[in-house]
This record gives C-alpha cells, structure tokens and sequence, in this order.
C-alpha cells in the first residue's frame, strides 16, 4: 500500500530537481551557455516561440554567444526579444547571425546572482517539504481508512522523510555547485 504513495513522491521530489537545475542553467555564471536564452521568446509569424527553436545558438569563445537563425528574416525579432528580456544583453546584429558579447562579472554582480541561486534552491526545498506534507497526508489517510496499521504508517511516514533529506541534500550540492560556478574568475 505505501510502494505507491513513496514513488509518487519520489518521482515529483525527482522532477523538482530537475526545476532547479533548469532554472539555474538559465543563470549567467562566468561564461556564456546557450541556456541564458531558454526564456527568451520571440514574436514570430504572430505565435511566441523560444530563440532555440528559431535559430541555432553556439558558443564560439566563453564570452560570446552567436545565434544563426534558419530564416534571416527572424534577426530583427529575435535582436527585439533579447533586448526586451531581463538578461540586460546587448546583441549586435551584421545581416548573417547576432553575436552576444557577455562583460565579465562584477564581485557585486556575482553577489547578486549568489542570492538569486540561493533562493531558487530555498524555492526548491519548499516544493520538496511541500510532496513530503502531501505523501505523509496520504499515509494517514490510508491508515484512518484502515488500510494500513499504525505501525507501517510510522515507517512510511519515516521512509517519506528519509527521501525528503536525501533531495533537499541534492537540491543544496546543485546549489553549491552553481555558486562556485558563479564566483570562480
């Protein structure tokens, strides 16, 4: 009876994770990754699309992105997109492909981006503890409806925190991972 209710949780805990790592991904560390434009979207033949699905992003250098869009006629909206979003890039447009010239980080800016990473992983735990609240919820369900004994409840309930500890300790080596990133020159 409780197999279920820990893979159900194990799963979504699971895909948290991968939320943060995608979220952090998307922030600027010391070099320049295609994944800084992931939210970026574009006002394309009037439907929103993502710059990666217009144009073919690379990173010729680690301060330099360069996005070769398959239609030429899409550069002036994909120029627009990126400097209407909150990354604060200036893309320079030549007719072929935009180039991104990434500055190195200020410390104040790598301290900045610190605090961002760190409450995206806080964000993270709480969608953790939060599957926890609602597996151990699930647990004492079943035992009220007497599916289950008090004894098996407790050791699920146990299990389930086992499983809690072990994520939100991947969610902070993800983190610390991202901040030495971040602050490496």
């Amino acid at each position: 009876m409780l197999e279920p209710v820990k893979k159900q949780a194990s799963d979504k805990m699971e895909k948290a994770i991968q939320v943060l790592k995608k979220d952090l991904a998307a922030l600027r560390a010391g070099r320049a990754t295609p994944a800084l434009l992931d939210k970026v979207v574009v006002e394309y033949y009037g439907s929103e699309m993502p710059v990666n699905q217009l144009a073919n992003i690379s990173t010729p250098d680690p301060r330099t992105l360069v996005i070769q869009p398959w239609d030429k006629s899409a550069l002036a909206e994909i120029e627009r997109a990126i400097m209407k979003s909150d990354l604060g890039l200036t893309p320079s447009n030549d007719g072929n492909v935009i180039r991104i010239n990434l500055p190195a980080l200020t410390q104040e800016r790598r301290a900045e981006l610190v605090k961002v990473v760190k409450k995206t992983g806080e964000e993270a735990k709480v969608a953790i503890r939060n599957i926890r609240r609602d597996a151990n919820d699930e647990i004492k369900k079943l035992e009220k409806n007497g599916d289950i004994s008090e004894d098996e409840s407790r050791r699920g309930q146990d299990e389930i925190q086992k499983l809690t500890d072990k994520f939100i300790q991947e969610a902070d080596k993800v983190v610390a991972a991202k901040e030495k990133e971040i602050m490496e020159i």
